[in-house]
């Protein structure tokens, strides 16, 4: 009983107004962008904006590449960290399903882990177990050979022996390691690959039909992909005229922490369901404890359950081979943000700056006939989002 999931989900949020966003909001929104993918190289981007009271953009912007064809909103890629949220959605319904409890010691599910019992499923899911990261580690490799399937056991060699950064439960300290092992006990609790497991208990309950878990044979992120690149410092100097093309990558090496693959329309209404616990029941834990992402990092960013938490929005933000994603809902109002740039050079901070950006003027959209827009403001400025993304470009303008 605890591998039957939901036949369906439910999203409660405010109805959607069916119309698309004010012409101002959307020319902001499309400067906005058009920013960003020219600080990161990208050639191409897709974005959903959804405000219930307002409207929707959707939009494809760009080429697949110099010259290229146009982007489209209907192009599947590659749902980066996005993939964390989704594993530990389901760490956390088996939790409910009484399959295990989230203080079981990650030893109990996954072997050749000695030494290794002061760590919990729940430390994994809320970055707190203190491990290191593999993806750092082998990235060179990846880069010569995207096409290589990877053994969740060779990766994880690499996670655990890496320094550990601190105790478990003491602080957050990103890692890859945490959800690459969630996804490895998810199977042994299942008796089912992750893959299968995500398709029955987060995408088909939600509808999601672009979104999975690919298997270990290098694709691309679907039959009709957007481009994915990756830009590489040539000395002192980032290559933005030619970088290398990743469309085509395993998803193993991401597993469960960034294997994943999706589509726009997929990635806002998963959004939503994250920020609202559509998956979980009621009352629920997930997003009770959040702590602070780093010591410097502003009291409003934090994070737990698999998810970050930045004012009123919980949501995910990373980067995969080509690809750089953010995605952030508002679970009182159902603003709901979704963006994809696709170079992965840049700092994968983009896909937060970017996302807070775009809900920052969302947040500020007025209301159609007969709905009123919300009071609650969000504790920064599309600007200071704007600015933040300056300090990390590496291609200017002018390479474009």
């Amino acid at each position: 009983s605890g591998c039957t999931p939901q036949s369906t989900a439910s999203i409660k949020v405010p109805d959607q107004v069916q119309a698309e966003l004010p012409g101002d909001t959307v020319t902001q929104l499309q400067d906005a962008v058009t920013s960003a993918m020219a600080i990161t190289g990208s050639t191409g981007a897709i974005v959903g904006v959804w405000a219930p009271w307002s409207g929707t953009w959707v939009a494809g912007l760009g080429t697949q590449g110099p010259g290229g064809a146009e982007v489209t909103t209907d192009m599947g890629f590659r749902a980066a960290d996005v993939t964390r949220s989704m594993t530990c959605d389901v760490v956390y319904e088996l939790a409910a399903d009484k399959t295990w409890s989230l203080d079981d010691p990650i030893t109990k599910w996954v072997s050749g882990l000695p030494g290794f019992d002061d760590i919990t499923l729940r430390q994994l899911c809320d970055g707190t177990s203190g491990l290191g990261v593999y993806g750092d580690i082998l990235q060179n490799q990846v880069l010569s050979n995207p096409d290589r399937a990877w053994n969740d056991r060779e990766l994880m060699a690499y996670g655990i022996a890496s320094p550990r950064r601190n105790a478990p439960g003491a602080a957050f300290a990103g890692s890859d390691t945490n959800y690459l092992l969630a996804g490895m006990a998810v199977e042994r609790a299942t008796g089912e690959t992750l893959s299968d497991v995500l398709a029955q208990r987060v995408a088909g309950p939600l509808g999601l039909s672009g979104t999975s878990l690919p298997g270990p044979t290098a694709a691309a992120p679907s039959a009709n992909a957007l481009n994915g690149y990756w830009s590489q410092k040539n000395g002192d100097a980032w290559n933005c005229t030619d970088p290398g093309d990743y469309t085509v990558t395993s998803a193993s090496f991401g597993a469960g922490a960034s294997g994943a693959v999706t589509d726009i329309a997929d990635l806002g209404r998963y959004a939503q369901a994250l920020a609202t616990g559509a998956l979980l029941p009621d009352g629920n834990d997930r997003f009770a404890n959040p702590v602070p992402v780093s010591a410097d990092a502003p009291t409003w960013f934090t994070a737990a359950g698999g998810a970050y938490q930045a004012g009123s929005l919980i949501g995910q933000f990373g980067s995969a081979p080509g690809y750089i994603v953010g995605a952030f809902a508002d679970p009182s109002t159902g603003m709901s943000v979704a963006v994809v740039l696709n170079n992965s050079g840049a700092n994968e901070m983009a896909g937060a700056w970017l996302a807070w950006e775009l809900a920052a003027i969302a947040s500020k959209a007025p209301a159609a006939n007969g709905r009123t827009t919300p009071e609650a403001g969000l504790p920064w400025t599309a600007q200071q989002m704007r600015d933040n993304l300056g300090t990390i470009a590496i291609c200017p303008p002018a390479a474009q």
